[in-house]
């Protein structure tokens, strides 16, 4: 294997970030969904395919390079359908008798890609020459994606069933968190190698294209691992809607299953992997002499440097605590939903229509994040997420009154659950993207790609980790009490001898609420704190957010800033 020293950040990269600071000053998801990744979803420099593609030359000729784009948006296709999966198992645990802890423990299962950041340098810094800079990790990342799901295919029926009837379920849960951090630790890295090779594999005039295909690709492998798989597993709605209408006899279970689904597309992992391996030869033109090159080491001592900014610590905390008020909401409401009688596949259905929403809203917001201060859209959409995110525990606690006596709910209620998701929705990506335009704006254009990165990675990060606490605490703000007898449940002698006495452990005070208002708390006395911090830190420099020979530059920090509001903003 032959070492190799390069940060993939090209000179037209460069370019693409310095336009971004005049057409847009920014660059998915999958969100929930979304997973927002570090290079990509969770937060993703890539979800914005519009306006990336803005700040590229208009004369751009896609055509010749149409199987290459059709190419990448299969691999990101790909690296979507395991995320997919993860992200519907959630779903599908909490049908199984999963509680609290146990959701806390498997959403570790989605760290990756917080954190891919770590060994992103020592992908794009050994390979093997021979093979090719981004085949030599593709071919045995995709092969082992989809042997890891082939063999998962045939247990995963068995490990769900465990869930909920072994007398010690952490085990499973454990063991499925195992799993899926594993085929997320492969999607992530995947990723990687896909980023980097879209550089060399398209011309430099249609670069544009790799953020289109990151953002349309992904979404629709999460799309396809999430709503269209939680739908035709349902029995229910295809019983319903496709073998009722199609005169087919009824059957126990759904079009598919979900070890169908894995084998299927493990097969496929396979098969293409074989063919991209044979077929598709790397041309790596990237090693031009105007792109700047970092070896291994020298890459994470910029990270270090980068970090070592009094502006980037500064608002490294903002990013680490960002999503403290939405905590509640965005962990546990579908986990609520489905509690109180709405099915999985209702909330992928639910889901589909906030698809287009994500494709829109970038043309729509673009225009209002252009120019210095991008962040005061990222200010005055904050209050009206935490009043829909009340609205939405208002509705969860409205939830069974809405319900029919045979378990379905009126029209009217899934036209208002989508109104106040399709409005939080919308709140959200303003704030998503307001924070994109500003790191594009402060990030050193001679190391834009590593400085973007590190901030979503702390973006991400600030997600994650309150995402987790808060499913961890709700198991200790739930108090129930036994239908026979009203004695608490409080410990796990006082469950069993309710259910010796044939009653039923049942809250009177549910974690979701105490969570939603801890939340909800916290997120307004974080923006007072937090206000006047925000809006210096778009003021600053740019010198204040450079890396090389600034030595000097916490003493621009400090005279922006007042004493007192330093020592608060780090």
């Amino acid at each position: 294997m032959e070492f190799q020293s390069r940060f993939e950040m090209n000179k037209t990269s460069t370019e693409e970030i310095q336009n971004q600071n005049q057409s847009f000053s920014g660059e998915n998801s999958t969100t929930d969904t979304v997973l927002l990744s570090s290079e990509n979803q969770t937060v993703d420099i890539h979800s914005l395919p519009s306006v990336v593609t803005s700040s590229i030359s208009k004369q751009h000729n896609w055509r010749k390079d149409k199987f290459s784009i059709a190419l990448l948006l299969f691999l990101y296709l790909l690296q979507g359908i395991p995320l997919g999966l993860a992200t519907s198992l959630p779903l599908i645990i909490q049908t199984h008798g999963a509680n609290w802890s146990q959701q806390a423990t498997f959403s570790f299962a989605f760290c990756p890609f917080s954190i891919k950041l770590l060994w992103a340098p020592v992908v794009d810094a050994l390979y093997f020459k021979n093979i090719g800079r981004r085949k030599s990790w593709l071919i045995p990342i995709q092969y082992l994606i989809g042997i890891v799901m082939i063999v998962l295919s045939y247990y995963i029926d068995r490990i769900l069933l465990s869930l909920s009837t072994a007398s010690n379920s952490t085990i499973p849960i454990n063991f499925l968190t195992a799993i899926f951090f594993g085929l997320s630790f492969l999607a992530a890295t995947q990723d990687i190698c896909v980023d980097g090779w879209a550089l060399s594999m398209l011309e430099r005039e249609n670069i544009g294209w790799a953020s289109t295909c990151n953002s349309v690709g992904q979404n629709a492998g999460i799309f396809i691992g999430r709503a269209i798989f939680l739908t035709l597993e349902s029995k229910d709605f295809t019983n319903k809607y496709i073998r009722q209408p199609l005169n087919l006899p009824l059957q126990s279970k759904g079009l598919i299953t979900i070890t169908d689904f894995l084998l299927f597309w493990g097969i496929v992992f396979i098969i293409s992997t074989t063919l991209i391996g044979f077929l598709k030869r790397e041309n790596d033109q990237s090693c031009a002499s105007d792109e700047p090159h970092f070896g291994l080491f020298e890459t994470y001592k910029i990270l270090l440097k980068v970090l070592c900014l009094p502006s980037v610590r500064s608002l490294a905390f903002i990013l680490l605590t960002i999503k403290i008020g939405f905590a509640a909401t965005d962990a546990m409401t579908h986990l609520e939903l489905i509690e109180r009688g709405v099915t999985k596949e209702t909330l992928a259905l639910l889901s589909i229509p906030l698809t287009p929403l994500h494709i829109v809203l970038p043309f729509l917001i673009a225009k209002c994040t252009t120019g210095p201060k991008p962040l005061n859209i990222f200010v005055v959409s904050y209050p009206p997420r935490i009043v829909l995110d009340i609205l939405l525990a208002v509705l969860v606690y409205f939830t069974p009154a809405f319900q029919h006596p045979n378990k379905t709910f009126p029209w009217y209620y899934y036209a208002l659950t989508l109104i106040i998701s399709c409005a939080s929705q919308i709140v959200a990506f303003n704030m998503f993207v307001s924070l994109i335009a500003f790191f594009a704006r402060i990030s050193d254009p001679k190391i834009g790609g590593t400085y973007m990165t590190l901030l979503n990675t702390l973006t991400n990060l600030g997600g994650s980790w309150v995402s987790t606490v808060t499913l961890y605490a709700a198991d200790y703000l739930q108090w129930k009490t036994c239908s026979m007898g009203n004695h608490r449940c409080g410990t796990k002698s006082a469950e069993e001898k309710c259910s010796s006495l044939n009653g039923v452990c049942r809250p009177y005070i549910d974690s979701y609420y105490t969570e939603v208002t801890i939340c909800t708390v916290a997120g307004i006395l974080w923006l007072v704190w937090k206000y006047r911090t925000i809006m210096r830190l778009q003021s600053l420099p740019e010198s204040a957010w450079q890396v090389g020979g600034h030595h000097g530059k916490k003493e621009t920090l400090e005279s922006t800033e007042s004493p007192t509001e330093v020592t608060t903003a780090l």
